[in-house]
């Protein structure tokens, strides 16, 4: 049985993320006192037809909070369970509540107090699970789609030929780097389309927009580089038991380079190993 525990900042994604597992096929529930995983995992484990659970924790539950290292440590050596958190910069949450308008949950609690206040109290009152984190994401510069994307991609049931889940992310500098990436490359150093009149409005996946960068010698130069790092660490990734890997490729806009380049090694990926991977063009649009 595999138990994936989501908690995180209000407002931060925690309920795309959940959404995201039940579509998997995860039996979820949200707002579990962290009290009541242990019996609740223990009845559920003698459902012989529930095998993923994905369980919801947050700051509405702050009289069980402290004992949550505790708790979540135990259950660690009980269970196979991974813990995820997600969190976003103060000033994206703070966009984020004013376009939504919904009211932060420390407000019922602690009453009157500024979002900045409430921001800054619940990721203090929650940083006693993000200390038990497995993995932490920052979903300052995901959208809603995009961080469904990712969370299907990390914990989707991978075919039988497939040993491990790739996402590959091209992202532009100047919007920020994804800070849940394991490997990162930057492409900058590439010749810009942006600078040639009539490949400016077009994107990386565009024949011609791809074929411009391809044709240079030093995309040549470092997808050999790329490529030959790639079938050095897979078969060791997978050997440790690693599930999914993310690869981010950055150039400065994230619309010409970094997605000809992800598209180019997905290609690679598929045919030399077999594995389809997770494409993401975060800024391309």
């Amino acid at each position: 049985m595999r138990v994936v525990i989501v908690s995180g900042l209000s407002g931060a994604g925690k309920t795309v993320a959940l959404r995201a597992l039940e579509d998997l096929g995860y039996f979820c529930i949200d707002n579990l006192p962290v009290t009541l995983i242990e019996p609740f995992l223990s009845t559920i484990k003698t459902k012989q037809d529930i095998e993923k659970i994905g369980i919801g924790v947050d700051i509405r539950e702050k009289e069980f909070l402290s004992d949550a290292y505790n708790i979540l440590s135990f259950l660690e050596g009980q269970y196979r369970i991974e813990i995820l958190f997600l969190e976003a910069e103060k000033d994206v949450m703070l966009r984020r509540y004013k376009e939504t308008r919904r009211p932060h949950p420390m407000l019922s609690i602690r009453g009157e107090m500024s979002i900045e206040a409430a921001i800054e109290e619940e990721r203090m009152l929650l940083s006693v699970i993000r200390d038990a984190a497995d993995k932490i994401i920052d979903t300052s510069s995901y959208t809603p789609h995009q961080l469904r994307y990712l969370i299907t991609s990390m914990y989707g049931n991978m075919v039988e030929t497939q040993a491990i889940n790739i996402s590959l992310i091209s992202f532009g500098y100047k919007f920020g780097v994804p800070q849940n990436v394991d490997l990162l490359f930057d492409v900058r150093f590439l010749p810009n389309p942006y600078f040639i009149p009539e490949l400016k409005p077009l994107k990386g996946t565009d024949s011609v927009v791809y074929d411009f960068v391809m044709k240079n010698n030093e995309t040549k130069e470092f997808l050999g580089h790329i490529t030959r790092l790639i079938d050095f660490l897979l078969p060791h990734y997978i050997r440790e038991g690693r599930t999914y890997l993310v690869m981010g490729i950055g150039c400065t806009g994230g619309r010409h380079r970094s997605p000809a380049i992800v598209e180019d090694i997905s290609k690679y990926i598929k045919e030399k190993h077999g594995i389809k991977p997770n494409v993401i063009h975060r800024d391309m649009e």
